[in-house]
């Protein structure tokens, strides 16, 4: 870098007024030997540095890269950006040249004269990050053996006749479970394959199943056992005639109570006992009880302990209970509402339901319409469907609706993935597949990971009206409400109209109010004219 172009900068210029000539002088020495140990490289090689950021900006954060290794740049090019409290500044190139390396990382605080890049004068000069990042892309590329390690199989412990049932695979995030209710008894033929006990996990219940034809000998654990995969459950017999041990012990205990006990003993008991003389106890006189305590009209009276159950709670519910008080913790919540006349909604399924059902298969709903609704409001405002990680934002580029089920053990939420490409018989086919297996407990664990934004329908069981909690690492969800006649007031006439309120609860540290109404409002007008689907207006 030349002195004489870094010198010519206005901060540089209310440097030098401040200060008295000879000062200046000084200061010029200093800085041209400055600019000369940062700019002077080894022959070929130039420096390029933090500038000068002015006189209340002691450092920033490297932002953005702009060039790559082994590009061109010119002299004053912009290379990098840096971003203060304040304002945002370029790094340029010395000279012209090739850029050569990057020596520092996006992210890193740096200070002025701070070293960020490498130039090299030659045309000729190639950057040497790019075979260094062709080599961390094949290292990558190359799993490590810890990624060569194959997902625990269901091994049989084979000893002549016996084979072992394990616990499977339950996914890569369930380290255990536990398990819950054992299908079958000690004795019992089982097919390969036949499900002989259940693993409650804090998202799916999981079946662990025979490894072959035979009958169930025994079983090594207990129900209420915290359960690994891999670990021993059951051990089967090959063999059609194998007993179960369990079983045998229990007819072997029956047939010793049947007989009768020894006859010494009823001897024994037969003897007379000898008289013992002893003196009639006179019994002490008690004090007299105090009176109970008088109950006051406003005390409660508390149900009698017979009448209470202590139950565990099963995985799933600890799970949805500890990830719910997570998020109230760490979400900034706040919900707004709006309400939707449902009259054109409702017309065009009325309208095309027996149309729809004849070619696709499927029951035209109102779900589908409102994710296209949500779709078309997170393409609107992208905020609601980024996310806060640490001291970063995270834009998803993909729409994936989470659909809260409700089912007999539990909240799940299924992913509708790539909502954003598809049609309303994909979407209704989805749902219905989804919420089928959620009911049944079929449901998968990569069914329900991911998701973008959250619709929660408690309209279904009657609710008017609520405020739904965010589902993490989401930052906003939708609640649909039930549908109630009301009068409204419609080309200065109150009719009646079918309507739904709506709410939005949203993380208010990363979506701003003004985002969240223009979002439930974009709702609003494509559920009330679905015709703004077609003309994207």
């Amino acid at each position: 870098m030349r002195f004489g172009r870094v010198f010519q900068r206005p901060e540089f210029h209310r440097m030098l007024e401040k200060r008295d000539v000879i000062s200046s002088i000084q200061s010029e020495t200093i800085m041209q030997k400055s600019c000369r140990a940062f700019s002077s490289g080894d022959g070929d090689l130039v420096d390029a540095v933090v500038p000068f950021m002015g006189e209340s900006i002691s450092d920033g954060t490297l932002a953005t890269f702009l060039k790559k290794p082994g590009d061109r740049v010119a002299a004053d090019e912009p290379i990098a950006q840096i971003e203060t409290d304040k304002v945002t500044i370029d790094v340029s190139s010395p000279q012209d040249g090739v850029l050569q390396e990057y020596v520092a990382k996006e992210g890193d605080t740096v200070e002025p004269g701070n070293r960020i890049a490498v130039i090299s004068k030659s045309a000729e000069g190639v950057a040497p990050a790019a075979p260094a990042e062709k080599k961390s892309e094949k290292a990558a590329s190359e799993p490590s053996p810890a990624e060569t390690v194959e997902k625990p199989k269901t091994p049989s412990y084979d000893e002549g006749d016996l084979v072992d049932a394990v616990v499977p695979f339950m996914g890569e995030s369930i380290s255990d479970g536990t398990l819950a209710t054992f299908l079958k008894k000690p004795g019992d033929r089982v097919a390969a394959d036949e499900p002989i006990a259940q693993i409650e996990t804090d998202k799916v219940t999981i079946d662990v199943t025979s490894p072959q034809d035979g009958v169930l000998q025994e079983y090594v654990a207990k129900e209420g056992d915290t359960v690994e995969p891999g670990n021993r459950i059951a051990v089967i017999s090959k063999s059609a005639e194998g007993v179960a041990p369990a079983a045998s012990a229990e007819k072997k205990s029956e047939k010793a109570a049947s007989k009768p006990s020894p006859p010494t003993e009823t001897v024994k008991e037969d003897k007379p006992k000898a008289k013992v003389e002893t003196s009639p106890s006179v019994e002490k006189p008690r004090a007299p009880s105090p009176p109970p305590p008088k109950r006051t009209a406003t005390e409660p009276i508390l149900p009698p302990k017979e009448r209470e159950r202590r139950v565990p709670m099963t995985r799933l519910r600890k799970r949805v209970a500890t990830r719910l008080k997570d998020s109230q913790n760490t979400f900034a919540m706040l919900t707004t509402f709006n309400e939707v006349d449902m009259t054109n909604l409702m017309k065009l399924r009325s309208d095309y339901k027996d149309a729809f059902v004849e070619k696709h298969g499927v029951k035209l709903g109102f779900m589908s319409g409102f994710v296209k609704a949500a779709v078309s409001a997170l393409q609107h405002q992208p905020i609601v469907n980024a996310v806060i990680d640490g001291d970063d934002i995270i834009y998803r580029d993909y729409i994936d609706i989470s659909i809260a089920v409700g089912t007999p053990k539990g909240l799940v939420v299924p992913v509708v993935r790539d909502a954003d490409k598809m049609n309303f018989a994909e979407i209704e086919k989805t749902i219905n597949s989804l919420a089928k297996k959620a009911n049944d407990g079929t449901i998968s664990i990569d069914e329900m990971a991911g998701g973008s934004f959250t619709i929660s329908n408690g309209g279904v069981y009657g609710s008017l009206l609520s405020t739904p909690i965010i589902n993490p690492p989401q930052s906003a969800i939708l609640g649909m409400h039930s549908i109630v006649s009301r009068p409204m007031v419609v080309g200065g006439n109150v009719v009646p109209r079918p309507m739904m309120y709506v709410a939005l609860t949203y993380d208010h540290r990363l979506i701003d109010g003004r985002e969240a109404v223009f979002f439930l409002r974009r709702i609003k007008d494509v559920v009330e004219d679905p015709r703004r689907l077609l003309l994207d207006v």
